[in-house]
C-alpha cells in the first residue's frame, strides 16, 4: 500500500493569523461598545466606513497584484487597522478623512511593503499621524462624554455632520466640542494650575477622564482576554504600561502639585488601547522576550515626556512609531545565543 509523502510540519497548528486577529478583534468590541455609549453614533459610522475603505483598497491591490482576494481579505488584518483606526478619531470626523487615513494605511504603510509581515510601521497609527499632523483641528475636535454632553445627536444628525459637514439648528463646533481630559490637564498647568484645582473640572472623574476611565477598563479586559488566549504575551503591555506609571509616579513624588498621578496618565486618553491593542502589533515590533521589555518601557516612557513636554496631548501614535523605528536595532541586541555557538566569532 503507498501512502502519500507530506512535507513538515505534520501536526496541525493551534493558531492562525485569522484566529490571532479574531481574538484581538472579539477582544477590542467591550471597549468600542463603551466608546459608542459615551461619545455617540459616530464612533460606529467611523468604524463601518473604515472597514468598508480597509476591505476596498485591499481587494484592489490584490486584484492589481493578480492574486486572489478573499484570503487577504479574510485574515482580518485589514479590518482590525480599521477598527483601530476609527476608535482612534474623534466621533464626528468628516467622511472623507476617514477614507484618506484609512487609504493611506493599507496602500501605503501596510501594501507598499509587502503586505501582511511586512510593514515597518503600524498601519493605523502611521494613518492616524499623517491626519493629526495634517488636519490638527480635525483630528482634535471630540465630544464630551455622553453625562457631560448637552447637544446630544441621533443616528441621522451624526450622519449629516460626518458626510454633509452641517451641525444641526444654531449649533457651532465649540458648542458641540470639548477638550479631552489630557488636553485640560495640560492647559491648566500651562496656566499655573496646580493638579488639585485642575482636578475639579467637570471632565475629569476620580482618577481619569469621565467616561475614558470605563473605556480604559474594559479595554483592559480585553487585553486580559487576549492574554488567557495566548493571542499576546504579557511584555509589551506590562512594560509599556509601567514605563509611563514609574514615570508619573517619579514626577508627582518631585511635585504632585505639578504632575498628575500615574492613575490619570493610564485611565485618560489611549493608553490601555496603545499598550494591549497597538504597541502588541506581532509585524512592527520586536520578537524577542527581552526585546519587547524594552521595546514597551520606551513606547510608555514616551508617551510621558510627549505628553508632559512635547506639542500633543495624547503621544501614544508617536511613541509607537518611534519605537518601530527602533524595533529592529532592539531585536538584533536582544537575540538569544544560538545554541551551540560561542558568540564572538569562532563559529
Amino acid at each position: 500500500m503507498q501512502f502519500p509523502t507530506i512535507t513538515s510540519p505534520h501536526t496541525s497548528r493551534p493558531n492562525s493569523v485569522q484566529k490571532a486577529m479574531l481574538w484581538v478583534i472579539l477582544a477590542l468590541i467591550p471597549g468600542t461598545l463603551a466608546m459608542i455609549w459615551f461619545f455617540g453614533w459616530g464612533i460606529l459610522i467611523n468604524m463601518v466606513l473604515a472597514i468598508t475603505t480597509a476591505i476596498a483598497c485591499e481587494a484592489l491591490v490584490m486584484k492589481l497584484r493578480g492574486r486572489e482576494i478573499k484570503p487577504v481579505i479574510m485574515d482580518l488584518s485589514a479590518i482590525l487597522t480599521a477598527m483601530l483606526f476609527a476608535v482612534a478619531v474623534p466621533p464626528l470626523l468628516p467622511w472623507w478623512l476617514t477614507v484618506l487615513g484609512v487609504a493611506f494605511a493599507i496602500l501605503l504603510v501596510k501594501q507598499a511593503y509587502g503586505g501582511l509581515g511586512y510593514n515597518v510601521f503600524n498601519p493605523a497609527m502611521a494613518a492616524y499621524v499623517l491626519l493629526l499632523i495634517s488636519y490638527p483641528v480635525q483630528m482634535t475636535s471630540w465630544l464630551p462624554p455622553m453625562m457631560l454632553n448637552e447637544n446630544p445627536m441621533g443616528l441621522l444628525q451624526t450622519l449629516n455632520v460626518i458626510f454633509g459637514g452641517a451641525l444641526p439648528g444654531s449649533l457651532t463646533w465649540d458648542a458641540v466640542t470639548m477638550a479631552t481630559p489630557l488636553d485640560t490637564m495640560r492647559t491648566g498647568l500651562s496656566l499655573n494650575q496646580t493638579v488639585s484645582e485642575i482636578s475639579s473640572n467637570p471632565i475629569l472623574g476620580q482618577f481619569g477622564g469621565k467616561g475614558w476611565e470605563v473605556v480604559a477598563g474594559l479595554y483592559l479586559l480585553g487585553g486580559g482576554f487576549m492574554l488567557y488566549k495566548k493571542a499576546i504575551s504579557w511584555h509589551i503591555p506590562v512594560s509599556t504600561l509601567g514605563g509611563l506609571a514609574v514615570m508619573a509616579l517619579l514626577f508627582n513624588i518631585l511635585d504632585g502639585d505639578a504632575y498628575p498621578l500615574s492613575s490619570f496618565h493610564i485611565f485618560s486618553g489611549a493608553a490601555m488601547l496603545g499598550a494591549f491593542f497597538i504597541a502588541t502589533d506581532p509585524v512592527s515590533a520586536p520578537g524577542t522576550r527581552k526585546g519587547q521589555i524594552y521595546y514597551g518601557a520606551g513606547i510608555g516612557i514616551l508617551v510621558y515626556i510627549i505628553r508632559t513636554w512635547g506639542g500633543y496631548p495624547d503621544a501614544i501614535a508617536f511613541s509607537v512609531l518611534l519605537m518601530n523605528m527602533a524595533a529592529p536595532t532592539i531585536e538584533f541586541f536582544t537575540r538569544p545565543r544560538t545554541f551551540g555557538h560561542r558568540g564572538s566569532g569562532n563559529d
